[in-house]
């Protein structure tokens, strides 16, 4: 009991360098289309989106990559983040497992997704960008971007996933309390929310729906630009600060993880954690299993297509490799809105597709029981979203149980679930339903996959 519990890491060990997996892998991923000519995108194509320097960055062939000086600035207001030993869990599972958490819910929106926002913010801000468009699920990039928007003097305008606008009101507040406009999702506001309401004005929303929403506005305006919370290159770069934190607080501590675990709906917070001891294991200098959590009723790694698809539901992205359940997949409206996107990170899902990474899903009352379990031992309610993480940390924890195996296991609790509060309600009062994904509803959406 004389070993320290949490590893704390002073402000100048912040990571310098963000890593970028892609100069590592045995092969390269895929390029990404423009759906018009079937050719690979070039920085033109997506000018009207995305800040040349993030362009720069969602293509580049360097391992890593400077983190400014006026990003610092704004990390450390809560970077680095502590890794936490689960000394109470442990006792409470009965499991000769060491388990620990990088706990990512300090930040000032409460969740991991500042460590992307802040960047995008700055260079958009850099480049004269006046104002920034997005989506969100649940509300946490939502609220991250419009935090990082204020740091930087931009506007921020988000929609925000119809059921989890209705679920999460306290969400809709802070994104307000920081500055942003707000729609639900789909909306009037624009051509691919207006035609999705008059063909079902009770659409409780997707991720997908909401991208198209924000895309279509940033198109129309030469001083906004788009900014997106996970799935592309650099979102997932820019939260390996996770993973390089972590890997220097276990070698603080003397441990190697045998199991990296972390939740997946886009997959920037998986890889964020992963990606670091990726490249370690490919060096062969450790040799975890690196295992990805997404939720039951959408499960794009484990019951997805590997293939070409848009990344919104009205096709106005290009066109992206990925493990997809269908552009026009509306998932069922389950509590870690987070994780209710139609498809996959295209870096993760060519991890994935490499073998290098593994996959599991789990279902919603298993990880709120599994959040209850945690928050009673630990102290801390995960978010819905990190409670799948939390889910199968726990069950590998109890088969080290069984077998006497004494595996050190390392999660990514990525945000808290203080705005969530009603969900766990639910699930206390016996309210809260899983949701079963019949195949029929994946062949529906799978069948509109564009012709690549």
């Amino acid at each position: 009991m004389g070993e320290p519990t949490r590893v704390l890491l002073d402000e100048s060990r912040i990571p310098r360098n963000w890593y970028n997996v892609v100069p590592d892998l045995p092969t390269p991923p895929p390029p990404v289309l423009h759906p018009a000519t079937l050719q690979p995108v070039g920085p033109d194509d997506l000018a009207p989106l995305f800040p040349a320097a993030l362009i720069e960055q969602e293509v580049s062939g360097e391992r890593f990559v400077p983190v400014p000086d006026g990003v610092l600035d704004v990390y450390r207001l809560w970077r680095p983040t502590p890794l936490i030993r689960a000394r109470r869990l442990e006792r409470v599972l009965g499991t000769p497992a060491r388990i620990y958490y990088k706990y990512e819910g300090g930040s000032p929106s409460g969740s991991h997704k500042p460590n992307t926002a802040v960047p995008q913010a700055y260079y958009n801000a850099r480049e004269g960008v006046r104002r920034l468009t997005t989506e969100t699920g649940a509300g946490q990039w939502g609220s991250a971007l419009a935090f990082a928007c204020a740091q930087y003097g931009l506007a921020c305008e988000v929609w925000m996933v119809r059921a989890s606008y209705e679920q999460k009101p306290y969400r809709r507040t802070l994104m307000k309390v920081y500055g942003a406009t707000l729609h639900a999702s789909p909306s009037a506001v624009t051509t691919a929310g207006s035609r999705i309401l008059a063909e079902d004005p009770h659409c409780t929303g997707s991720l997908g729906i909401a991208i198209s929403e924000a895309v279509e506005v940033a198109g129309q305006h030469d001083d906004t630009r788009y900014a997106l919370g996970s799935v592309l290159n650099h979102v997932l770069l820019h939260q390996t600060v996770i993973g390089e934190e972590a890997l220097e607080q276990l070698a603080a501590l003397g441990e190697t993880p045998d199991v990296v675990i972390g939740c997946t709906g886009g997959g920037s917070n998986f890889a964020g954690l992963a990606f670091p001891f990726l490249r370690e294991k490919l060096a062969g200098r450790m040799n975890p299993v690196l295992r990805s959590v997404e939720p039951a009723a959408c499960p794009s790694l484990t019951r997805g297509a590997y293939a070409y698809d848009f990344g919104d539901t009205a096709g106005f992205t290009p066109l992206m490799k990925m493990h997809t359940l269908g552009h026009t997949f509306v998932p069922d409206p389950i509590h870690a809105g987070g994780l209710r996107y139609h498809g996959m990170s295209p870096l993760l899902s060519h991890v994935y597709e490499l073998g290098l990474v593994e996959a599991v899903a789990v279902t919603q009352t298993e990880c709120f029981d599994a959040g209850i379990r945690f928050a009673r031992a630990e102290g801390i309610v995960p978010a819905p979203e990190p409670s799948h993480a939390v889910a199968a940390t726990i069950a590998e924890a109890l088969r080290c149980a069984e077998s006497g195996e004494e595996k050190v296991i390392v999660m990514s609790l990525c945000g808290h679930g203080h705005f969530d509060l009603p969900a766990y309600e639910s699930r206390l009062a016996g309210r809260l339903e899983d949701f079963t994904l019949p195949q029929e509803r994946i062949d529906a959406a799978l069948a509109h996959l564009p012709a690549v």
